[in-house]
């Protein structure tokens, strides 16, 4: 499968290519529009001149990746938080699954195991691992058994809920429609 998520093809060919680039797509998706998340890791291997990997992220200079990130634009909205975050998440791959980020899902035998290994990631609570289960699930075809479950709401086949279902400008769409729909369910259960 090849990503055809509303960002430059460029930013779709490294998503396709790199899994670190997926996992920081997912790390930075949150308070930010999904098209700038998932762009950053292009604009962050441009600005270091090659696509990185996830042990040279880990010992990155935390003041160095800092930069990267500040540098106008920013990668994110909220830079020194989130090059930390990503330096906490590439430190766990890279101490846990010796650098490989594909280790992380490339041997789990259940859905249940996969969710357990990305919920165990610095900053990813039940609806960001749910939402990489379904990714990997949906646009990668890594579906062990019960994957689907794994990812609650976000592994139904045609739910349109999160990035993972995004393969066109029509699922974009319905992702969208999803995701105000839901905001104002929440806002009005607030009173």
């Amino acid at each position: 499968m090849t990503f055809s998520l509303p960002i430059p093809a460029e930013a779709n060919a490294l998503l396709d290519r790199s899994p670190l680039a997926v996992l920081l797509g997912l790390v930075l998706d949150q308070q930010i529009t999904m098209e700038k998340a998932f762009t950053s890791p292009l604009v962050l291997a441009q600005r270091l001149g090659h696509e990185p990997t996830a042990t040279e992220l880990a010992d990155f200079d935390p003041e160095a990746l800092l930069a990267h990130f500040a540098t106008p634009p920013a990668l994110h909205r909220f830079p020194k938080a989130m090059a930390a975050r990503v330096q906490e998440v590439c430190r766990v791959i890279a101490d846990q699954y010796d650098g490989d980020v594909e280790a992380l899902w490339r041997d789990a035998p259940s859905g249940a195991e996969l969710y357990k290994r990305i919920f165990a990631l610095p900053g990813f609570g039940k609806q960001k691992a749910q939402i990489l289960v379904a990714l990997l699930g949906k646009q990668i075809g890594v579906r062990p058994a019960g994957w689907r479950e794994a990812a609650g709401g976000y592994g139904d086949e045609g739910a349109y809920r999160s990035v993972a279902d995004i393969v066109d400008d029509e699922s974009l769409t319905k992702v969208r429609e999803y995701k105000k729909a839901a905001k104002a369910e929440a806002k009005a259960a607030k009173g």
